[in-house]
């Protein structure tokens, strides 16, 4: 009774109600019942909070084993499907702290803590993240689809977002580019997902097409003739006996208004295409002169009348 009116005396501004109340109901129940009772109430629930204690333990070791043997099992599989580093280390955070958060909360619920309001504090904070790093989030997204479908890799020449050049790095969140002018372009990977990528490099092959303009009444055949004899002088055009996929073509395309055309179309390796391109044209700029075909100027007929 004595401990009933201590409590009863407490102020009611430092003590809630309610937490006042299960303290006098406590405290009335330690008084009015026998030691022997509560000591035997207080052992049963010190062995099952015990039994509760070891099983929380043994769940711990065995789901840190389970999360041992998970990730190595994704290590392996990633070694044999040669998948990016950064692409693999991403996965592998990723499925370690989901993980190691269910152990977490098993754990927890184990020990009879109540762990829905744990969950839903935990998915509260997952999407307040979300939002804020909204950017970075889709740059995460764009950056998981580039790694796992590989629309290019580090070496390859392309051309996105309004620039051209060579990747050189390819992270999670973002792409490095090196321009031919020697600059260092970073592209966010959610802005590259969502657009065109032109990729020079993807394929092996490549092919190379060429315009040629000459004068009215040059024979046709005569130019063919000769583009083609400086086609076959260069080593590095393929044709369909050396893994082209055609034979090289020169044919009058178009008649303009103060020219005939013709069209040049060869196959080249991929790393060869810029070389040939700017080595064909001075070839032919330089040699077709040299056996009268001339090329046109623009011409304007200007009749005086008196």
């Amino acid at each position: 009774m004595k401990i009933t009116n201590l409590l009863q005396a407490a102020p009611v501004d430092t003590v809630s109600r309610g937490i006042q109340a299960e303290l006098a109901a406590a405290a009335e129940k330690i008084a009015t019942t026998p030691t022997s009772e509560l000591l035997s109430d207080l052992v049963d629930k010190a062995l099952s909070f015990g039994l509760k204690v070891v099983a929380a333990i043994a769940i711990y070791f065995v789901g840190a084993w389970l999360i041992k043997k998970i990730k190595n099992l994704l290590k392996r599989i990633f070694e044999k499907r040669d998948f990016e580093p950064a692409i693999e280390s991403f996965i592998q955070s990723i499925v370690g702290i989901a993980l190691w958060i269910i152990l977490i909360i098993a754990v927890i619920g184990t020990l009879g803590v109540e762990t829905t309001s744990f969950a839903a504090l935990l998915a509260g904070g997952g999407m307040a993240i979300g939002l804020a790093l909204n950017g970075t989030v889709q740059n995460f997204a764009g950056g998981l689809m580039i790694l796992i479908f590989r629309p290019f890799k580090a070496g390859d020449f392309i051309e996105m977002q309004g620039f051209t050049g060579t990747v050189t790095e390819v992270t999670i969140t973002s792409t490095k580019l090196t321009t031919t002018d020697n600059r260092v372009i970073i592209i966010p990977n959610g802005a590259i997902s969502n657009g065109t990528i032109n990729n020079y490099s993807h394929m092996p092959l490549r092919r190379l097409d060429l315009t040629v303009d000459v004068e009215y009444g040059t024979s046709s055949e005569k130019v063919c003739e000769m583009v083609m004899s400086l086609i076959k002088q260069d080593t590095r055009i393929l044709n369909a006996e050396t893994s082209g996929k055609a034979d090289p073509f020169v044919a009058l395309s178009a008649l303009k208004d103060s020219s005939i055309q013709f069209v040049v179309r060869v196959w080249v390796k991929s790393e060869d295409y810029w070389d040939v391109n700017f080595d064909l044209i001075k070839n032919i700029y330089e040699e077709l002169p040299k056996n009268g075909i001339q090329f046109p100027y623009p011409k304007l007929d200007v009749n005086i009348i008196k």
